[in-house]
């Protein structure tokens, strides 16, 4: 019959990695057949339950309690275990630690000054704490601790963004700044595509790849998962685009998450497309506009994004990317378009709803883009004219203009409307000559002295129509139409006119504290620090402990007296 025993120590931290050496050290004793060091959380006395290495006086264990329990063939042998915890965990320590070790973020500053990151992986209800010291020491966070509250992770982003400093995380598993990899990250080459990553291990997936392809990363700017969630609004994933943006080593741009908020997602849109460089995105399980926008790419998957990427580079077209284009409209000015096509309508908002918000319908996509009044554009408002609600009484519009005609004239006499879109689908059955009624209008709109309102639209036709399509083309041209061929061209253009990039909130982010080499303090695993030097950074191990031993109400009078210092 086995014997199970077990030690508390109250408010003994250690981190995660000296407690799976610990458990591995007890395993290897003679006779001992199995073993348990953890800290006495609720998961963690859950996890030994099913075990069956809970017992009731571990059940007594608290958060910031060191709890070790040993299973062994007799209670001699459980005795003789648990009195080698000290020299086992002294082993540990002297493997890892000849350095001096500060206690103190502050105190290790002063020793790397020229750090300009800290790693944060202590346990999640102290890490927003260490975060934001972090912070107010002015530097760059990357927080691996997970189950820090939303409310904080709001708070420490906003704390960054107005101090021009990035938070990545929480949650954050991966990234790679100048080469060196912080976290889980995998060994990589230097080179031109810079990733933004919401997914630890899809950027992971998608680094290596394009290593693996010949290429190299010039930097992966981890967010944490709930980055692009509504409630943070993509605070990291804007700052971490712009700084790739910025960066002339960094010639083309992915981005990878699990899916986003919508609105999140429009507005992260908006800013790529506006970072005049090449952008793959990769957001898993958000149904893709078009396989391309503008200089926006749409890949299919973690590895397609990778060798998208790769062939951008190899590109001369995209060498020669300028989105010195036209300028884009006001952001007081909407886009009206109207349909006659139906399907044409579903794909120009398939296509626009990515970069343009708020997007209105009368064939909308979601709930949120239904047109209250099809008879009346608000915001960017796409309608189709062959709608039912309008086909009471009526010619359908692609055999009778009238009614598009009228809400040509609706449309350019609203002061909202910059830039209106028609398709003019040619073809048997339909209207012998449109462009003998739209051209007039189109010009009316276009020469009007008072403003400019810009007219696109998409001739659907071939050469074999009974309406001359080359002929309707030249028309629709003459009288000041910017005309495509087909709805992608159209969508590419609109999209690239209308879209806005939000506005740019606290301080731009240093590209310096990027492309010197790497120093960092590490507060928490000391695998993450291991993982530093090994790979040739300057770094600091602190010899965290949890405040005031974890007692909560203690840790928070010395924070108050710390703070009337």
């Amino acid at each position: 019959m086995p014997f199970i025993k077990s030690e508390t120590r109250s408010g003994a931290y250690y981190d995660s990695a000296v407690l799976m050496q610990l458990q591995r050290g007890l395993l290897g004793l003679p006779g001992v057949l199995d073993s348990g060091a953890v800290m006495g959380t609720p998961a963690n006395l859950e996890l030994l339950e099913q075990s069956g290495l809970l017992t009731d006086d571990a059940k007594k264990a608290g958060v910031n309690d060191l709890l070790i329990v040993v299973k062994a063939e007799s209670d001699g042998v459980v005795a003789e275990a648990l009195g080698q915890v000290d020299s086992l965990l002294a082993r540990r320590r002297s493997a890892v630690a000849q350095e001096f070790r500060p206690k103190s973020l502050e105190t290790a500053v002063q020793q790397l000054p020229e750090a300009n990151w800290v790693l944060v992986s202590v346990p999640g209800r102290f890490a927003a704490g260490v975060a934001r010291e972090a912070l107010n020491l002015g530097k760059h966070v990357f927080l691996y601790s997970d189950n820090v509250s939303l409310e904080d992770e709001i708070a420490l982003k906003k704390t960054a963004q107005a101090k021009g400093l990035l938070v990545m995380g929480p949650d954050c598993g991966t990234a790679i700044i100048n080469g060196v990899g912080l976290g889980f990250a995998n060994r990589v080459r230097r080179g031109p595509i810079g990733v933004v990553g919401a997914s630890g291990t899809g950027t992971q997936a998608v680094t290596a790849r394009i290593h693996n392809l010949g290429s190299g990363v010039s930097h992966a700017i981890g967010t944490g998962g709930r980055d692009l969630k509504s409630e943070v609004g993509a605070i990291t994933a804007h700052q971490a685009l712009d700084v790739l943006a910025c960066d002339p080593e960094t010639k083309v741009i992915v981005l990878i998450s699990k899916p986003p908020a919508a609105n999140v997602a429009t507005k992260l849109l908006a800013a790529a497309q506006a970072s005049g460089k090449p952008v793959v995105v990769d957001f898993i399980g958000y149904p893709p506009p078009a396989r391309k926008l503008d200089n926006l790419h749409f890949s299919a998957g973690l590895s397609e994004a990778a060798e998208i990427a790769v062939k951008l580079l190899e590109d001369w077209r995209i060498r020669e990317f300028s989105n010195a284009k036209r300028p884009r409209f006001a952001s007081d000015l909407y886009l009206r378009g109207l349909f006659s096509g139906g399907t044409l309508a579903y794909e120009t908002m398939l296509g626009l709803q990515a970069v343009l918000s708020p997007l209105y319908s009368n064939s909308p996509i979601s709930d949120s883009q239904i047109l209250p009044d099809p008879l009346k554009s608000q915001a960017h408002t796409i309608v189709d004219l062959g709608d039912e609600v309008f086909m009471v009484g009526r010619l359908h519009p692609m055999i009778d203009n009238d009614l598009r005609l009228r809400r040509l004239k609706q449309e350019a006499a609203d002061p909202e409307t910059g830039l209106i879109l028609l398709d003019v689908v040619l073809g048997e059955g339909a209207h012998p000559d449109p462009a003998s009624e739209l051209a007039p209008a189109i010009a009316e709109i276009t020469r009007s002295e008072n403003r400019r309102i810009e007219v696109v639209t998409m001739v659907i036709g071939t050469d074999s129509d009974p309406q001359n399509v080359e002929s309707q083309v030249e028309r629709l041209k003459a009288a000041g139409a910017i005309v495509f061929r087909t709805a992608t061209g159209a969508i590419e253009y609109v999209a690239r006119r209308m879209s806005q990039p939000p506005d740019s909130v606290g301080l731009p982010v240093s590209l310096d504290s990027f492309n010197q080499p790497l120093a960092a303090i590490n507060v928490g695993l000391e695998s993450f620090y291991e993982s530093l030097v090994g790979q040739g950074a300057q770094a600091v191990q602190v010899d965290w402990k949890p405040p005031a031993g974890g007692n909560e109400k203690l840790a928070a009078i010395l924070a108050k007296m710390k703070k009337k210092k």
